[in-house]
């Protein structure tokens, strides 16, 4: 369920919806989406990914993974945004974000799941595509080897940073790895939207919520959309929804 017990004890005394989050985040995206849709009310922690924010020792203590989102609900942690967004649908009834058959629930699911088991795929090609070559997002020595010593939850994640990191950086096969990852992803969508609405049975869900940020962060990186028309009119359908235009729109730098 994502529920941590966290080392920095303060958060455990919030009252109410706390989220840890970030301007351009796909993952916090998606709970901001999630929080709209349900029209809760909620406390915003944003966070500064670029100053590193992230990393202090404070939110190591409430996050482990040292990344946003983090829910706070009435002192309770939770990490992942799949479980946040799960959780948050399941706790508070208004506004269901799930289909109502059980099988469309679990294809709801291994949307939902197939973004977070790739998220590593659309980092690399994101990283690889803007941070790279600018080298901006690149850590120093100093805040690496602090990293290193925070970073005992997610070991992928953390071999991840070393390696985007180091001297080398990704290499061309990295990043055509992620690349066909991703272009497998996005045609499973395709093929599912020629005649469907949305990503899971008759109405907009949790799935369409967990990938709708990625098309934000991959246009940045000019991803080729247009390789799949189906999704055309899946985005344009989601883009007009006032969740969408409060919890991300609004959230853009």
């Amino acid at each position: 369920m994502g529920i941590i017990i966290p080392t920095n004890k303060s958060v455990e005394s919030f009252k109410g919806l706390h989220l840890y989050h970030a301007n351009m985040s796909n993952c916090a995206m998606r709970v901001r989406i999630a929080l709209e849709e349900k029209g809760l009310d909620w406390t915003s922690h944003l966070l500064d990914l670029m100053k590193g924010e992230n990393l202090t020792d404070e939110y190591f203590g409430i996050n482990p993974n040292g990344v946003v989102p983090t829910l706070v609900d009435d002192g309770v942690v939770i990490i992942d945004s799949a479980d946040i967004i799960d959780c948050l649908d399941k706790k508070y009834s208004p506004g269901s974000l799930r289909p109502d058959s059980e099988q469309d629930e679990q294809q709801m699911y291994f949307w939902m799941y197939l973004a977070r088991d790739n998220h590593l795929s659309i980092k690399t090609y994101m990283y690889g595509n803007l941070g790279q070559p600018s080298g901006k997002m690149k850590r120093t020595p100093d805040q690496m080897a602090d990293y290193q010593k925070k970073q005992t939850y997610d070991l992928a994640l953390l071999e991840f940073h070393e390696r985007f990191n180091s001297n080398e950086g990704f290499t061309e096969e990295d990043l055509a790895n992620a690349t066909r990852v991703i272009d497998d992803c996005f045609q499973k969508m395709d093929d599912r939207l020629r005649d469907n609405d949305w990503l899971a049975g008759d109405s907009f869900s949790l799935a369409d919520i967990t990938w709708i940020p990625q098309l934000v962060i991959l246009k940045a990186a000019k991803y080729p959309f247009e390789d799949y028309p189906h999704l055309e009119k899946w985005k344009n359908a989601i883009i007009q929804r006032p969740s969408f235009k409060q919890g991300v729109i609004a959230w853009l730098p």
